[in-house]
């Protein structure tokens, strides 16, 4: 299976590089995650809605028709890692290619969530977006670690 994470944001500090390559170096060699980094609109004097379709158009330039497109969004699904697991079951027998997107600091243009398969929240608290990185490569790993029956979930 090939996860690729589209994150708005770049030149990130390094504990969140190097979180995500921690959890990304334990990954098993059949679920591949990708981290590509797409610069933000440059802030200046536009509105939120103008930088969020700046964004859109940069995400949507690397998305394909056939992604299965997951939005993380402060309103979308409460997931668990117990979800994320089952739908990693259901993904490797789809085959597809998932994209989950991560916003900038104004969130995702409607026409990305629109077009998402599903749409993930991480809880109803404010997230830097430095931090959801390493949340995220965190949860994937613990996901495939309960679906693998790994010791490192030791959840109920």
């Amino acid at each position: 299976m090939r996860l690729r994470v589209l994150a708005i944001g770049q030149k990130m500090p390094a504990w969140v590089d190097q979180g995500v390559e921690e959890y990304a170096r334990r990954m098993p060699r059949e679920i591949s995650v990708e981290w590509l980094d797409i610069p933000p609109a440059k802030r200046g004097s536009a509105t939120r809605e103008k930088y969020r379709v700046q964004e859109a158009e940069a995400i949507e330039a690397k998305l394909s028709g056939k992604d299965y497109v997951v939005a993380l969004d402060i309103s979308g699904k409460a997931v668990s890692t117990e979800l994320i697991a089952e739908r990693f079951d259901q993904w490797q027998m789809q085959g597809e290619q998932i994209s989950i997107v991560i916003g900038g600091p104004d969130g995702l243009h409607p026409n990305i969530l629109k077009g998402a398969k599903e749409r993930w929240s991480l809880g109803q608290i404010t997230l830097p977006h430095p931090l959801v990185r390493v949340i995220l490569a965190e949860q994937l790993y613990r996901a495939w670690s309960v679906q693998a029956g790994h010791p490192y979930h030791r959840g109920s």
